[in-house]
């Protein structure tokens, strides 16, 4: 997720986001343990999402 889109997201939607990145980040990690992933990169572009919204998040909470 870029972070013009994180942006245009509301609180409730950024925070719906951020339990399906993190449930989807998981479910990645558990089957790169098991077997490689074809594209270990998700993993990564994963996390950065996570963190893009957490910032979001924790920057609106701030104002």
């Amino acid at each position: 997720m870029k972070q013009s889109e994180v942006r245009e997201l509301s609180v409730a939607e950024l925070q719906e986001e951020l339990g399906k990145s993190r449930k989807a980040y998981s479910d990645l990690k558990m089957a790169h343990a098991v077997s490689p992933l074809e594209n270990p990169i998700q993993l990564r572009a994963v996390r950065r999402s996570i963190a893009r919204i957490a910032t979001e998040l924790t920057k609106r909470e701030q104002q």
